[in-house]
């Protein structure tokens, strides 16, 4: 049984307002955990934020040139479920996973300084 979740952008520090210099994935694609989503770009560094879950993408919710914050939406991903399907038909039924504390767990990558 699939489940959606919500790929957020993790904790980068006091920076607001990014520039996204480039979007990685498509509707559609399958990604890996830490595959690169998106890049963002700030005065010091450019850095990847990485996928926390393995899935389908479902949804880019960012595209190039814009601007995000900590927190933003990402992507949404189809991902498979872990539960057997007995345990999952027990639980009641979760709204669209939000993500930042697995995002923010995974941390964002510094690419490159720029000097």
């Amino acid at each position: 049984m699939a489940q959606l979740m919500e790929i957020r952008v993790p904790d980068i520090g006091d920076y607001k307002d990014v520039e996204i210099i480039e979007v990685a994935v498509r509707e559609g694609d399958a990604v890996a955990v830490d595959a690169t989503l998106i890049t963002l770009e700030t005065e010091k560094a450019t850095m990847d934020v990485p996928s926390s879950a393995a899935g389908k993408v479902v949804a880019v919710h960012v595209q190039k040139g814009g601007k995000v914050s900590e927190g933003a939406l990402v992507v949404t991903l189809e991902v498979a479920g872990s539960a057997p399907a007995a345990a999952a038909s027990a639980a009641p039924a979760a709204p669209v996973a939000a993500a930042p504390a697995a995002a923010a767990a995974s941390g964002v990558k510094p690419n490159e300084e720029k000097k």
